[in-house]
């Protein structure tokens, strides 16, 4: 049997660390959602009275679940043996680890439901420690600035993907889960501002500052996949030593890594600058539609309720 199908059947590892935390979060999602999910609150409609909808909305379950069945895929499935054999296919691993799982986490808004989902005690003790004032939220607003968070992205991106720190990485068990922890913990962060999920212990982020925040991330990441793509030798020593798959060639292999990082990782963040856009009209418009029937035209101005 080729290599490459033994692997694809043959490599589902079910790690015990990975399972239990992940497995953990899922279930106390879903037990502080199914807790908060009687909880409405009114929304104001365009006819000038409010509607009322979910707190916990379907969609925002299935978003984290599946940000969670995507964790395991990328850490448990053949694509994290295959990355070992295929630089393509490590890059598409770091791309579901950077630039996908963590958006479906965050748009969910866990925090608040895991509060719920977990012992009452746990739950006092991480609202003392986020409540205003306290040295902890003070501590952890300062550490994680949206300066700060986007220069550890950059920094921690690029630096793995230096040669020597990939190939490091990739002869060693123990620095290959630091390389992912890196990835997906400065990831969090950084779509922790995209996404504006809890806690808000920052000034507010506009949308103007958003687009410029995703946008200031491209040159990056759009340089490092250039230089991978169009490098004239091997950058990554490692793969000479473990058998080529499917009859791609060494050079061939890290173009195409490359090429993954450099346009579809790219369009990434440009999809997200078309929704931050997006859902910024779309708000803009439904503040104006509440302004336009806040008052009926029919009344006079100075008047309201008596004819003219």
């Amino acid at each position: 049997m080729p290599p490459g199908i033994t692997a694809l059947l043959l490599s589902w590892s079910l790690r015990a660390d990975i399972t239990v935390v992940l497995s953990l979060a899922g279930l106390a999602y879903f037990l502080g959602w199914r807790r908060l999910r009687p909880s409405r609150r009114g929304i104001p409609s365009r006819k000038g009275h409010e509607r009322t909808r979910f707190l916990a909305t379907r969609w925002r379950l299935s978003s984290y679940l599946c940000g969670i069945a995507a964790m395991m895929f990328t850490l448990m499935s053949p694509i994290d043996v295959l990355g070992g054999h295929m630089f393509f296919i490590h890059m598409i691993q770091h791309l579901l680890l950077v630039m996908v799982i963590p958006p479906l986490l965050l748009i969910a808004n866990p925090l608040p439901f895991m509060l719920w989902g977990i012992p009452s005690q746990i739950r006092i003790y991480v609202g003392r420690c986020l409540s205003k004032g306290s040295p902890f939220r003070e501590t952890l607003t300062t550490l994680t600035r949206p300066g700060l968070v986007w220069l550890f992205f950059i920094l921690s991106f690029i630096g793995w993907h230096d040669p020597w720190m990939y190939n490091k990485a990739l002869s060693s068990k123990l620095l290959h889960d630091l390389e992912h922890l890196t990835f997906f913990g400065s990831a969090m962060l950084y779509w922790w501002h995209i996404t504006r999920a809890g806690p808000r212990i920052h000034h507010h982020f506009t949308d103007k500052m958003r687009v410029t925040y995703l946008l200031a991330t491209v040159p990056a990441n759009m340089l490092a996949g250039v230089a991978i793509t169009f490098a004239s030798q091997p950058l990554y020593n490692y793969y000479r030593s473990v058998p080529r798959l499917w009859g791609i060639s060494l050079m061939q292999d890290q173009m195409l890594g490359g090429i993954i990082m450099w346009i579809p990782g790219s369009m990434m963040y440009l999809a997200a600058v078309i929704i931050v856009l997006a859902r910024s009209i779309s708000v803009r418009e439904q503040k104006r539609s509440l302004q336009d029937t806040s008052w009926n035209p029919d009344e006079p101005m100075g008047m309201p309720g008596q004819r003219s």
